[in-house]
């Protein structure tokens, strides 16, 4: 810069000065900056105008009547500079007097932006750094101009031009204008992979966060172009096939085409899988006396002849880990040793446990986080300052970090303390948005109606952590359902989730009676183990029912179902506790693992209803084709109730039907009255057996996948009272089963799932439905 080459001329000029030796000779030395300190008396400053001479001052580090070196007036033209409002600074030494010439940048009187379609004015301001009211820099307003690009960029338009206009408006003021040429939105054209032999290419593009572009891709915004996504994309193929038995794998290359003419881009991820490993022996050792090998064993979560997993050595590495500290061995390390034999393609695994480096952590040091708070990120670790440093319980933390969903990159590091015994973690996240708005669709048996649902989610509200959804919806027959839920995850300071639900719902038929409930619950769930929950919950329900239907102005109703309809409203309150398992690779779409749940409730905390009741469902699925990418699940379910006292409401028995054998009504099999009303039963139990596969000649992109079933199952029992509605049939535990096939759509709507089912097996009074649509449930 121009002043800081006058700088170099002046200051050394400045800093010669006479000295008078004897003889009254006198002589002109010019001393070396660094061992000089001048003084002046006065301070000029020349060429303000808005800035002002006291804004000017502000930013010397020379005073008055105080020595000041050649390093004081470099420091002096650095403020003035940043500060932005000047485009020239000199500063030189007339006698006593410090000389400070400026020259201002203009200010800026208006900033805006034209030609934004896409993006508001409020994110684009957020981006740049030129403000209205502040001073104008052209070299600051090429950097916004490209800050307008990469903002451009993360929605999928790379080739987004942008343009500075300036208009003077007088009194050294300017208007600024970003003229923004928005182009067209770049897409994906093609995901291609090579060299695949073990895994489809749909199984891999649902690995992978970037998507081929559809119709429906500017709801979900995965088709873009991103190089640090593409490098997080990289990442996860590499995860995917260490944890799916194949160490060796290689990502060859990741090739990137554009095609300037369709503005798209194809992505080819070249790959060599190698062989696929098998667990050999595996066992733990240690060096450290007195730990307790044989308790580790339960630890350790990868077992022979199991397909090769990385992720779960990393897990049982963080389990010991974690068991050795309990035992005293705070410093203890783990290094997982693997011995790969060649001929039989397995891998022996040695938990090996070693003293490790007597280390404290110093402190934590968060970094990165734009939105959510520090003490979320802190949480997640069971070390604090102070403690001793554990690696295992470090990647532990980070594994929990990355779980949690709000966090597109998290990165744990180490670095010297301040001693010898001292490390000072940092830790480096990203935030990634959170929110999210859903539009759903679904048919409700019970009303024969079409129900729209539109809901928001956020899963990290205020950067707190917490949990928050609302939704409403509205059906064609004037049916309304209100849903509000808010979990808090660390509730009390402790790893427990607390929470509570809100529902209203109002259902009219034609054909069935109406129904209005409100409802409340308050939830606490506490993890056993990773994969292990439990949940105590209370509930309260308020319900009645009307006879507006057809079937009730023509008196086709038992005497049980008009006093439902005329005894009303009903209220029910109960405490309930359940167990919950969950191995699944993917809550989404789940290709591997178990869920399961069994569930103890209570009704008769006062209300209407006084009773225990035991359900429970379990699912497996497992990969039936990797190549093929089929999937397989088995479905078991079941509850028996018993009452209190002598009787159970209608509306205390269990009702099954579509939802868990398909080709029937919801409450279309079990006990009846001779009017064909269901009664519901104490006792039912069923099982599915499903492959689930990619629709042949349909890309992958599209999401769609076919499926083939079969159900089976009964309900039977009876502890209402009967003795005024005649005879009731059903109440053997006749086997009920059916055949089918469905279509399930990972839509940006959800997931929505259409089936068409003929029973096989079923009994005269039953009540078929072949054709079902809705919201599809993984479990």
């Amino acid at each position: 810069m121009a002043g800081s080459r006058f700088l170099n001329t002046v200051s050394g000029a400045a800093l010669s000065f006479a000295v008078a030796v004897s003889g009254g000779v006198v002589a002109s030395i010019a001393m070396p900056a660094s061992a000089y300190a001048a003084v002046v008396n006065n301070i000029v400053v020349k060429g303000t105008g808005t800035t002002g001479t006291d804004a000017v001052k502000s930013k010397l580090t020379i005073v008055p009547g105080k020595s000041f070196s050649d390093a004081d007036i470099n420091q002096s033209i650095r403020n003035l500079y940043s500060s932005g409002y000047f485009s020239n600074v000199a500063i030189s030494v007339s006698g006593s007097t410090l000389v400070v010439d400026v020259t201002e940048n203009q200010m800026i009187n208006q900033l805006v932006f034209n030609g934004n379609r896409k993006v508001s004015d409020k994110k684009l301001q957020g981006a740049v750094q030129l403000r209205s009211l502040g001073p104008y820099n052209e070299a600051q307003a090429q950097l916004d101009a490209q800050r307008i690009k990469d903002a451009y960029a993360q929605i999928g338009r790379s080739d987004v031009e942008v343009n500075i206009e300036t208009a003077n408006v007088g009194d050294n003021r300017v208007n600024v204008a970003y003229v923004i040429d928005e182009g067209g939105r770049t897409k994906i054209r093609k995901i291609n992979f090579v060299g695949n032999d073990t895994f489809a290419n749909a199984r891999l593009a649902g690995v992978i966060l970037t998507k081929k572009s559809t119709p429906l891709s500017f709801l979900t915004r995965k088709d873009i172009y991103n190089p640090d996504q593409l490098r997080a994309d990289e990442s996860m193929l590499r995860d995917f096939y260490n944890n799916h038995g194949f160490p060796d794998f290689r990502l060859i290359s990741t090739d990137v085409d554009y095609d300037e003419d369709s503005n798209s881009y194809t992505l080819t991820f070249t790959m060599s899988e190698g062989e696929r490993y098998k667990f050999g022996n595996v066992g733990v050792s240690t060096s450290v006396e007195g730990v307790d090998v044989e308790g580790l064993q339960r630890e350790i979560d990868t077992r022979q002849g199991k397909v090769y997993d990385a992720d779960k050595i990393q897990q049982s590495s963080e389990s010991i880990a974690a068991a050795v500290s309990s035992q005293g061995y705070p410093f203890a390390q783990v290094n997982p040793r693997g011995d790969r034999n060649f001929t039989d393609n397995t891998v022996s695994v040695n938990y090996e446990i070693d003293q490790g480096v007597k280390a404290y952590i110093e402190r934590i040091e968060i970094t990165g986080n734009t939105r959510t708070r520090d003490f979320v990120i802190r949480r997640e670790f069971d070390l604090a300052e102070g403690d001793a440093y554990n690696r295992e319980m470090i990647a532990r933390a980070k594994r929990r970090l990355e779980g949690l969903g709000y966090f597109s990159s998290v990165n744990i590091s180490t670095q010297p303390g301040s001693a010898p015994d001292r490390v000072v973690i940092v830790v480096d996240v990203e935030d990634e948005p959170t929110g999210s708005f859903s539009i759903g669709a679904g048919y409700d048996a019970e009303g024969d109606a079409l129900v729209l649902e539109l809901g928001v989610e956020e899963r990290n509200f205020l950067g707190r952590g917490q949990y928050i959804k609302a939704s409403a919806g509205a059906g064609n027959d004037d049916s309304q359902i209100y849903n509000f839920s808010f979990t808090e995850p660390f509730f009390l300071g402790y790893r427990l989730a607390a929470g509570f639900d809100l529902y209203r719902a109002y259902s009219s038929s034609q054909d069935y009676y109406d129904y209005t409930e409100t409802a409340g619950d308050i939830r606490l769930t506490a993890p056993l183990t990773n994969e292990l929950s439990t949940t105590l919950m209370y509930s309260y329900q308020n319900f009645e029912y009307g006879g507006k239907g057809a079937w009730y102005e023509d008196k086709n109703l038992s005497p049980i179902f008009q006093d439902l309809i005329e005894g009303g409203p009903w209220t029910v309150s109960s405490i309930e506790q359940s167990f919950n398992y969950s191995s699944v690779d993917s809550r989404r779409l789940p290709r591997e693992g178990v869920l399961a749940a069994v569930t103890n409730k209570v009704a008769g905390l006062g209300g209407d209803s006084n009773y225990y009741a035991i359900t429970g469902k379990a699912r497996v699925y497992q990969m039936l084709s990797d190549q093929a990418d089929i999937i397989g699940s088995l479905t078991v379910r079941g509850g028996y109730v018993t009452p209190f006292d002598d009787n159970l409401n209608v509306f205390d028995q269990f009702t099954i039907g579509g939802q868990q054998i398909r080709g029937f009504e919801q409450s279309g099999i079990g006990p009846r009255t001779e009017q064909g009303n269901s009664l519901g039963a104490t006792t039912y139990a069923t099982i599915s057996a499903e492959a689930n596969f990619p629709v042949p000649l349909i890309p992958e992109d599209i999401s769609l996948r076919g499926a083939a079933y079969v159900d089976a199952g009964t309900a039977f029992g009876n502890k209402v009272d009967v003795s005024s509605a005649g005879p009731i049939e059903g109440t053997d535990s006749a086997l009920r089963a059916s055949a089918g096939i469905g279509l399930i759509w990972n839509s940006p709507f959800g997931d929505l799932r259409f089936d068409y089912a003929i029973p096989f097996a079923k009994e005269d009074y039953d009540e078929v439905q072949r054709f079902r649509f809705g919201i599809a449930n993984t479990f």
